[in-house]
């Protein structure tokens, strides 16, 4: 099946014209992803053009977007090093850069790392997160209210507030999960399933752990600290003060580790994203590959130095671009998604009978 091999530098020439409407019906194309199936549904059938306008766009924002990422990521780690360990942040950057270095230069060696890392970080952030909430239950209700009448309250309704926290608030949810972007896809397109449905499944669960659980996490522990703790602090600062209100230096010197793993699986996983990208642009070729790739260290290098508010911009500015384009391609291929859905759903009751 043309949906499931992972490389056909020609998006035209790489599928039998046969099963072209299945490969669409799938979502993915030759494992590739978002830029191939925009360059499928735009470019006439049998056409030599080896670029779409959309596709190629898709594919620089997200390039553009995930340098961004990259740059956050190392200053969140570097900040947290420097609060539990008081490295200096040049020293961190340096160590992390050249974890990730040796990571992402080895042939096939990030998905191994990822496999491995992910599951247990992330259920080492829940456990710790569930005894901080079980240890503070009786403190929850005032949260849950605190955090309704912020969002609702007639203050942040005259002020404007309302508007201000929903547009920071899905501003964020994407920057973290990325849903509807058409990044996750770029992963998704090179599995192997029996059904594709499995995948689009799988992406939802991801979207639901990611933001619902993890993001949650994070919210559940600062909001279950005295306020006169965290005022005026944010960011990592804000994070690791909350920790040592629950945890005291342990507290600390967890979240430092934690938002270590945290970073370095993003960054190998955008790094992933990107190949995609870089070879609907280029070609999946290794020199264009490794570029990327090194620039992609030499941003998560500068990130680490310093703060810019144009590196959060920069990654919004992308992911927006990445969704409207995105977007673009979901409408006509809904039908057929659903389709698909319908079709899994078949199947699972017939084994059930």
């Amino acid at each position: 099946m043309c949906w499931r091999t992972s490389a056909s530098p020609s998006p035209v020439t790489g599928c039998d014209k046969k099963e072209f409407p299945k490969a669409i019906l799938y979502g993915t194309l030759w494992g590739h992803g978002p830029a191939y199936y925009l360059h499928a549904l735009f470019v006439p059938k049998g056409s030599r053009r080896t670029h779409s306008v959309l596709a190629a766009l898709f594919a620089l924002s997200g390039l553009l977007c995930w340098c961004g990422i990259s740059q956050v990521t190392s200053n969140s780690i570097s900040a947290s090093f420097e609060n539990a360990f008081h490295i200096p942040p040049l020293y961190s950057t340096l160590a992390l850069v050249a974890v990730a270095a040796f990571i992402v230069l080895r042939k096939n060696a990030t998905v191994r790392v990822l496999d491995r890392m992910v599951p247990i970080m992330a259920a080492c952030y829940f456990f710790i997160t569930l005894f901080i909430i079980l240890k503070n239950a009786p403190l929850l209700p005032g949260v849950f209210g605190r955090i309704f009448a912020e969002a609702f309250g007639l203050r942040q309704v005259v002020g404007g507030g309302m508007g201000a926290v929903i547009m920071n608030g899905t501003k964020r949810g994407l920057f973290s999960n990325e849903a509807g972007s058409g990044s996750a896809p770029c992963a998704a397109a090179a599995s192997h399933i029996d059904h594709p449905a499995k995948a689009g499944l799988l992406q939802v669960l991801g979207v639901f752990i990611d933001t619902l659980v993890i993001c949650s996490c994070s919210a559940m522990i600062m909001l279950l600290t005295p306020v006169e703790q965290t005022a005026g602090l944010e960011g990592m600062d804000l994070l690791q003060a909350a920790m040592q209100y629950h945890l005291g230096t342990f507290g600390v010197v967890f979240i430092a580790v934690i938002l270590w793993l945290f970073s370095l699986s993003t960054f190998l996983g955008i790094l992933f994203y990107a190949r995609s990208n870089v070879a609907y642009l280029f070609g999946d070729h290794w020199g264009a590959q490794l570029a990327y790739k090194v620039l992609a260290l030499a941003m998560l290098f500068v990130g680490g130095l310093a703060t810019y508010q144009f590196v959060w911009d920069l990654g919004d500015v992308g992911v927006g671009l990445m969704t409207i384009f995105n977007m673009i391609a979901l409408f006509p291929l809904a039908p057929r998604a659903l389709d698909s859905l319908r079709d899994y759903e078949a199947h699972i009751e017939k084994k059930k009978k």
